[in-house]
């Protein structure tokens, strides 16, 4: 169930649930990313393909020294939730606190994350949430390309093991990171994309709307979009 499309409150908000209504037009579509033929790994394949549950793959993410950040990070932060989730959010990479604890989205950004999910009536616990690189950049700079070449594997295969009905990546580095795609956040939002099969919409990181409020509203229309699948829309 979603909360009625009617309302306009922000995202921080919780919302009565109410039956969803029918898009009135089919929702635009946007880019569509299918699996690389030779594998996804720039690294050796078979122990990520080794591991069956995301808990074995947690440690190999833990070991890994396959750029520098796994050399100046305190935790490596692979990702945590509902490994059955249907829904799985995807951030750009940890924070000090997330480097400091090894969880993701603990910091105000996850705060409001927090408040974002409630408000399509879901709790934190019900998805699954990690990030592009599982460990933090120094000063909480973009991820470089070789960080992302790096990390995406881990990422992959996580995906590839939750097989969620809908990807909710936030950000621009994130979107890039999945789509593939230099567009513009603004050219992404707004359209439902396809990482191998799995919808995936587009919309702002919570750090972001901490740092322009006026996003918040954008953001509502992206997750209600989100919500819609996730309860089984047809895209």
């Amino acid at each position: 169930m979603v909360p009625s499309p009617q309302k306009s409150e922000p995202v921080s908000t919780p919302h009565p649930k109410a039956k969803a209504q029918p898009p009135a037009a089919p929702l635009p579509t946007g880019i569509s990313v299918d699996a690389p033929a030779g594998g996804d790994d720039l690294f050796a394949a078979d122990p990520l393909r080794q591991c069956a549950t995301l808990d074995a793959l947690a440690p190999l993410i833990e070991a890994c020294r396959k750029c520098q950040l796994g050399h100046s990070r305190q935790h490596s932060v692979p990702g945590e939730g509902d490994p059955g989730a249907g829904l799985v959010v995807v951030g750009e990479a940890p924070g000090a606190t997330e480097d400091e604890t090894g969880r993701p989205f603990v910091g105000r950004a996850g705060q409001l994350l927090v408040d974002i999910l409630k408000a399509i009536g879901l709790a934190r616990e019900q998805v699954f949430i990690c990030n592009v690189l599982k460990c933090r950049p120094p000063g909480n700079r973009d991820p470089e390309p070789l960080e992302v070449g790096a990390c995406s594997p881990y990422l992959h295969r996580q995906l590839e093991l939750l097989g969620p009905r809908v990807i909710l990546a936030m950000g621009r580095p994130a979107a890039h990171a999945l789509l593939g795609s230099n567009a513009s956040l603004n050219e992404l939002r707004g359209k439902v994309h396809r990482y191998r099969g799995i919808p995936l919409i587009v919309t702002y990181h919570p750090a972001a709307l901490l740092r322009n409020p006026h996003w918040k509203r954008p953001t509502w229309d992206d997750v209600r979009i989100a919500r819609r699948i996730y309860d089984g829309e047809r895209v």
